[in-house]
């Protein structure tokens, strides 16, 4: 299940927020950081590797057909030790030569198993090896029952009576952003604690659906009220392109002045900045501008999209399509779509798409469509579970857009070729108007 997911899926908000700190906690993160590697050595060691077999094909061609060649391969899959006892003995190995509160270990054995957890989703999808995580970053994840919220004041337990350490929200930036919401979890780094705050959500009834098609400079959305909604995404990609021009410029003369090379971070944290600046002003847009919708996405897979092209591996690598999904699931309702061969296909008869030029795609039973319109209308026809046909395509697609043509064309800007004089009602085959003209109602950002 996707991280984003559970998110949507939870009855509340998760709000977070940064504060800055001066206390000198660095051998306090240290010990943290040695204890949670500590615990994942301790359950990786206790891993049961089972072996099991596993389906696999490859396709080979015969002529224009393909056929797919079965056969079986053993794997060994990881059973990760949670039971009552083991996770005793674990606690009680832990609280040894351990000089901070014991709660710190209820916490460290947490964040182990959601480590390996993360872990072990990776590998059974192949995307990692046997290989043992490491914790390379300092933090301490504080549990509600290490702090205390009192008048405005966070004070964080360290060790027992002797260590405290006190924050001040009366005055913070975000206080009425957090009012009547409760406080989560904290995390402690070197200089600065996140704050973490819970807020219910109360359900909305949808009203209506989008189904977004992601592209490479844009993000085209149909559904039968809107139409055609195509956000320009070009902005975002010009951040990439320039912060990489930077840092390339950046690496060169750090091979050669090696105090350059925190120019090189420097512009990286600055281009991931401004793309999630982006985003979350793209996002919040988007869910004010379509309330109570429920907006489908296309369940992308970077790993698979990858070829032999530098160019095109790096294009892919600029996207920023999952991060856009994360911000948008808890803005919104979001349902994910499987994505094969939706420019492809015919949405009303369900042949396949052949490419003309200028994007556009063309069937043999005389639909012509913008590809990137033909897509976002196969998703839309997915998302509300409808198989492509004629009856569907007129029924859940043409005369649901009758109303608004009809207001396009009574204003002089209808779907008829230029020159003609525009009918109140509006072609029913779209093989018979331009391609360029076929693509119904569209909104530009």
């Amino acid at each position: 299940m996707r991280r984003w997911w559970r998110v949507q899926r939870s009855s509340y908000r998760i709000l977070s927020y940064k504060i800055k700190h001066n206390y000198d906690i660095k051998e306090f993160l240290y010990s943290y950081k040695h204890l949670l590697q500590k615990a994942i050595d301790i359950i990786w060691d206790n891993i049961e590797w089972i072996g099991r077999k596993q389906r696999n094909y490859y396709v080979i061609k015969h002529g224009k057909r393909k056929i797919k060649k079965y056969y079986y391969v053993k794997r060994l899959i990881p059973i990760i030790p949670k039971t009552r006892e083991f996770r005793r003995k674990l606690r009680n190995s832990l609280l040894k030569d351990w000089k901070y509160a014991s709660h710190y270990i209820d916490s460290a054995i947490k964040v182990a198993y959601s480590i390996l957890n993360s872990w072990r989703r990776n590998y059974l999808k192949g995307k990692r090896g046997r290989k043992k995580p490491l914790v390379k970053r300092r933090f301490v994840r504080v549990k509600e029952t290490l702090y205390i919220y009192r008048n405005g004041r966070i004070r964080i337990t360290v060790k027992p009576r002797e260590i405290y350490l006190e924050f001040d929200l009366s005055k913070a930036w975000f206080r009425k952003r957090v009012e009547g919401c409760d406080l989560g979890e904290l995390i402690l780094k070197e200089n600065e604690l996140v704050i973490t705050f819970r807020r219910p959500v109360k359900e909305e009834k949808v009203s209506e659906y989008i189904a977004w098609d992601l592209n490479k400079y844009s993000l085209d959305g149909f559904s039968p009220k809107y139409g055609w909604i195509k956000i320009d995404l070009r902005d975002l990609y010009h951040i990439h392109r320039v912060h990489e021009i930077k840092r390339r410029k950046a690496q060169s003369k750090a091979s050669k002045k090696p105090s350059v090379k925190s120019a090189v971070s420097r512009h990286g944290k600055r281009e991931k900045n401004r793309a999630r600046d982006f985003i979350h002003k793209l996002t919040t847009q988007l869910a004010r501008t379509f309330p109570n919708t429920e907006h489908g996405f296309e369940d992308l897979d970077k790993q698979g999209m990858y070829k032999r092209s530098k160019k095109h591996n790096r294009d892919i690598a600029k996207q920023n399509w999952k991060q856009i999904i994360q911000y948008m699931s808890y803005k919104s309702k979001v349902k994910l779509i499987d994505p094969r061969y939706t420019s492809t296909t015919c949405p009303r008869c369900g042949g396949k798409m052949m490419k003309l030029r200028k994007g556009q795609v063309k069937c043999m039973c005389g639909l012509t469509l913008d590809r990137q319109l033909n897509a976002s209308i196969n998703l839309y026809l997915r998302m509300r579970g409808f198989p492509p046909s004629p009856s569907v395509f007129y029924r859940v697609v043409i005369r649901k857009m009758i109303p608004r043509w009809k207001m396009q064309m009574k204003r002089g800007s209808g779907v008829t070729p230029i020159g003609d004089e525009a009918n109140d009602i509006p072609p029913m085959n779209p093989e018979g108007a331009e391609p360029n003209e076929s693509q119904g109602l569209h909104r530009h950002w």
